[in-house]
């Protein structure tokens, strides 16, 4: 009796195995060649930063099989960046960072495109603004400030491209306050903040991490925070919000995500969204979130796509209250 059922047993692992050799094994997608990272802003900027970091942070812990190549193309309040992505349909080696200039610049431009010619993959931030001034400056507040621009309309207000998240908050900011800027448009947030420091413009309302290595230097000041509460980090927590400081309940988050091209397969985006996980869960990019002040705020599928809808919405609403949009 023994005997047989050792027969059977040795008969049972022998067809098995048969089955299992005689069928494919399914592998999972992953990259095969180095995968091209396309930034639809300048170098130095908030988008810039983030993007070279997940590409160091990739490469130092070995998340991908495959180098991802950082590009950079600003063009066209990043319009340039977005078609290029665009036409790449069906392509699994290519991603976006995108800031709301997603939203902004279509309306902007009259560009061809939308966040919808695109595949959401996941939300990875959500990146505050600041009012900065010069170190140098005799302004200890935003009133003191605003008071200024009051007494002398047209002070130079700096920021990202042209009718873009700088200028939707710039626009915003005169209107509740009744003053009037300049606003000066330069490539990225890095070379804002640059200006900035060499008196070439009077304020910014530049990200937090575009700015705190000069404010660390004591180069510049932080006035006010465009968002409801105070930011947490005990560093950034002494800086009011805009509506303590003014009054005005004027906030603005914009987006830190990344979208693929048009028809992407499922397998490539089931591959990217883990890996940005990964990305998101190491200590490398929890540090640069609290050290830029942003809010930790990834979301992937369903969750992801009804935030942007959403957005898309109050950026049409925001960009038509600024008179913003292309006729």
């Amino acid at each position: 009796m023994k005997l047989i059922k050792r027969l059977l047993n040795v008969i049972s692992s022998i067809v098995l195995a048969h089955f299992l050799l005689g069928q494919p094994v399914a592998i999972a997608w992953e990259p095969t060649k180095p995968i091209e990272f396309v930034i639809p802003a300048g170098t130095g900027g908030g988008a810039d930063q983030m993007a070279r970091l997940m590409a160091g942070i990739s490469d130092k812990h070995k998340l991908a099989p495959r180098a991802f190549i950082v590009v950079n193309k600003s063009g066209g309040a990043g319009a340039e960046g977005f078609l290029h992505v665009k036409e790449k349909k069906g392509d699994a080696h290519t991603i976006i960072i995108t800031l709301s200039n997603l939203f902004t610049t279509p309306r902007a431009t009259g560009t061809p495109f939308s966040w919808r010619d695109f595949t959401p993959l996941a939300r990875m931030a959500l990146d505050r603004f600041i009012l900065w001034v010069n170190e140098e400056t005799p302004y200890k507040s935003a009133k003191d400030y605003l008071t200024a621009v009051k007494q002398k309309p047209g002070m130079k207000m700096g920021g990202t491209g042209s009718k873009q998240e700088d200028q939707i908050i710039t626009v915003l900011l005169e209107q509740s306050q009744g003053v009037k800027f300049t606003y000066v448009p330069f490539k990225g947030g890095g070379e804002v903040c640059t200006n900035l420091v060499g008196k070439h413009i009077d304020s910014t309302v530049n990200n937090p991490a575009e700015c705190v290595s000069n404010w660390k230097a004591k180069r510049v000041r932080p006035l006010a925070v465009f968002d409801p509460e105070r930011i947490p980090d005990k560093e950034w927590s002494g800086i009011p919000t805009v509506k303590e400081a003014l009054g005005s309940d004027i906030s603005y988050n914009m987006l830190r995500g990344i979208f693929g091209p048009p028809e992407m397969p499922k397998e490539a985006v089931d591959w990217y969204i883990a890996f940005l996980k990964k990305v998101f869960d190491t200590k490398e990019f929890q540090d640069y979130v609290h050290k830029g002040a942003l809010k930790p705020a990834f979301a992937s599928g369903s969750e992801y796509v009804k935030w942007v809808e959403a957005n898309d919405k109050l950026h049409k609403e925001l960009m038509e209250k600024g008179h913003l949009i292309k006729k």
